[in-house]
């Protein structure tokens, strides 16, 4: 789950991170009164939708009176920004953050992801502050510092002291980001968080370390302890298809091929969706339904993969271990009843109950093709986008 810029930056300012100051503010009148509100000589009206690169698509203005206020909330509210993150289709603005100025002297970046080597919380911090951190990862991965932390423990005064220095922080604000880095690092382990990204970390000409803009995604599978950030959840910013897996607990991501997979576990997931592209066709999407999906998620998820309209065919691999055949061909063979399939239907069980899997399907009286093994599933598939 992602939040908006503005959501988490007020989060974050209850762990004591610096932000500055701002209002929500979802029309043009409101964006005015929220600059009468912070009484800041220069304000920034900033579009919120989950993705980077507002700036450069317009979705960012800065402005120094009334009038400009008005007419950037004007042209940025009820537009669709294309960035490089939205894909060409865009997200439409329907929120704004109107927040006052700051007085920058110099741009950097601090975030924190887990790592897969020290199998913990791992915070990065560079002096390319405003920059995408993959593009300084591959131009200049000297530049990107990085400190490993306890997540019980939080980030070492000393570690964030080594980070600050490194990346230029000027000595005398060194306490302040060191600190901010500290709140940072606390407020990622509690609130079970995947990402905690602050692109620019900025200082200020009157002595001040500020998160300018800071971006926070959550672990799903942590939000049953997280109430609070539940509710902060924008069903406007995801995809329609996705929202209705998160009802069934399905993993899905919806992408721009043509064959829908369904699958249980992530990395079959992934090794499906290779094979697919190997035999020269494109994945509609990534499902997993799980190792213990009822028939209820199978019918579901299958219901999923067929209200895509770019789904041409569907593949269905499922190697069965806690899940079992069986209740994968019960749930294909009820939705496929249900929704009347028109598309070709590719299935390969393996494992628990499969015998049993395979004969229901073939007894079900649907055009269900069958499939020996992955590989032959795969070529099967895109054989049928062929005809």
């Amino acid at each position: 789950m992602k939040l908006h810029e503005f959501q988490a930056k007020q989060v974050l300012g209850r762990f004591g991170v610096a932000t500055p100051r701002g209002v929500e503010a979802q029309s043009v009148d409101a964006a005015v009164a929220a600059y009468h509100e912070l009484k800041s000589p220069v304000a920034v009206v900033k579009a919120q939708i989950h993705a980077g690169g507002r700036g450069k698509a317009g979705g960012v203005k800065v402005c120094k009176s009334e009038a400009e206020v008005r007419a950037a909330a004007a042209a940025i509210l009820g537009k669709t920004l294309v960035t490089h993150q939205t894909g060409p289709e865009g997200q439409l603005v329907r929120r704004l953050w109107v927040e006052s100025g700051s007085a920058i002297d110099k741009e950097y970046y601090i975030g924190i992801a887990i790592d897969r080597e020290s199998q913990g919380p791992v915070m990065m911090a560079s002096s390319e502050g405003g920059m995408e951190i993959e593009e300084v990862a591959a131009t200049h991965p000297e530049k990107i510092l990085r400190a490993a932390f306890s997540p019980t423990k939080g980030l070492a005064a000393a570690e964030g002291a080594r980070l600050a220095a490194g990346i230029g922080i000027p000595a005398a604000l060194q306490p302040k980001a060191v600190e901010f880095m500290q709140a940072l690092a606390k407020a990622f382990c509690e609130l079970d968080c995947s990402i905690a990204e602050i692109n620019p970390l900025v200082t200020t000409k009157d002595g001040q370390v500020v998160a300018l803009d800071a971006k926070i995604n959550f672990d799903d599978n942590a939000l049953f302890r997280h109430d609070d950030m539940v509710a902060l959840r924008d069903l406007h910013e995801e995809q329609p298809l996705e929202i209705e897996a998160s009802k069934y607990n399905l993993n899905y991501i919806k992408l721009d091929g043509s064959i829908g997979c369904m699958v249980n576990g992530a990395g079959l997931a992934m090794a499906t969706m290779d094979v697919i592209k190997l035999y020269g066709g494109e994945p509609a999407n990534f499902l997993d339904v799980g190792g213990g999906a009822s028939a209820e998620q199978v019918t579901a998820a299958f219901k999923i993969l067929l209200a895509d309209p770019n789904t041409k065919a569907i593949l269905v691999n499922i190697f069965g271990g806690i899940m079992k055949c069986d209740v994968i061909a019960q749930g294909v063979i009820t939705a496929a009843r249900e929704v009347k399939l028109s598309v070709p239907l590719v299935v390969r069980l393996e494992g628990t109950n499969v015998e049993l899997g395979r004969k229901m399907l073939s007894e079900s009286g649907l055009p269900i093709i069958t499939a020996s093994n992955l590989d032959d599933a795969a070529a099967k598939a895109v054989a049928t986008l062929k005809k």
